[in-house]
């Protein structure tokens, strides 16, 4: 029975659920819908696998990394860092699904606070994260890729991964709620591509071209791509990259506040909307 329905026959409104608990239930929703959907799970491993093992012995032996470092080194925090966008697309056409299917609707028509429903698809993708990028990370250690620095830092790193992966949470949940319906979701996701390729995920941006170099250094990908490296690379890095850690992690902490504000209210404003 509806609060509505409930005053009217003058019985006590239903309760409201508090929005820790709404949050978990609507991630844990989503979290089931991806482990239920098998062809997600290993088409997502198989592609993760799949270009990791292109960019290192298909490409890796066109590249030269200086300072001591092969490339499987270089490319494999860029790779993992770069990952953390592709692994989210998914959340774009899920959004714009539960849209477009009236599941956002019936929440609406339930004592259920309109926060959780965004909170809990951010908390899922968290999830869902930090599944893919452990297989990442295996994979890495599986084609050569080696530690340079201490593990601590490493586990920082991976971390940090996981924090900017809250940030494009962010974005994807924006971009589904703005297409409607999950195709068009899944296209307007795909702009992710010039982000990653444009960026020093896979090859130092002093390797490219002057216009392409200004872009690379002023987006979000680059900076986040180097902190990974920074703390994975050890003594190697400063030498590689130009700057000690601290430089990249405040720059990519600074891309990923901003996201986040800027996207969370989009995503608040358009879900108010929709």
């Amino acid at each position: 029975m509806t609060a509505m329905t409930a005053a009217v026959a003058g019985g006590p409104a239903p309760r409201r659920a508090g929005l820790g608990v709404a949050t978990v239930l609507v991630a844990k929703r989503a979290v089931l819908s991806f482990l239920r959907t098998p062809q997600l799970v290993v088409v997502g491993v198989v592609q993760l696998v799949g270009f990791l093992v292109t960019f290192r012995y298909v490409f890796g032996g066109a590249f030269g990394v200086s300072q001591g470092l092969p490339y499987v080194d270089f490319a494999v925090p860029g790779f993992i860092a770069a990952g953390v966008p592709f692994t989210l697309i998914g959340t774009a056409v899920a959004m714009a699904g539960d849209l477009q299917g009236g599941f956002i609707d019936r929440l609406r028509s339930l004592p259920f606070p309109a926060l959780a429903v965004l909170a809990g698809r951010v908390l899922a993708d968290a999830a869902v994260l930090a599944f893919s990028l452990s297989i990442a990370v295996l994979v890495g250690f599986a084609i050569g890729f080696r530690l340079h620095g201490p593990a601590l830092a490493a586990l920082a790193a991976f971390g940090l991964c996981l924090v900017y992966g809250l940030a494009f949470s962010w974005v994807f949940i924006t971009l589904g709620l703005l297409a409607g319906n999950p195709q068009a979701a899944q296209g307007m996701a795909l702009l992710v591509f010039p982000l990653t390729f444009g960026s020093s995920a896979y090859v130092p941006v002093g390797s490219m071209p002057g216009w392409l170099r200004g872009f690379a250094d002023n987006q979000p990908i680059t900076p986040m791509a180097d902190t990974v490296r920074a703390l994975t690379l050890g003594p190697h890095a400063q030498a590689l990259l130009g700057h000690p850690a601290g430089y990249y992690l405040t720059r990519s902490l600074i891309w990923t506040a901003a996201i986040t504000v800027v996207f969370a209210a989009l995503a608040a404003a358009r879900f108010r909307r929709a």
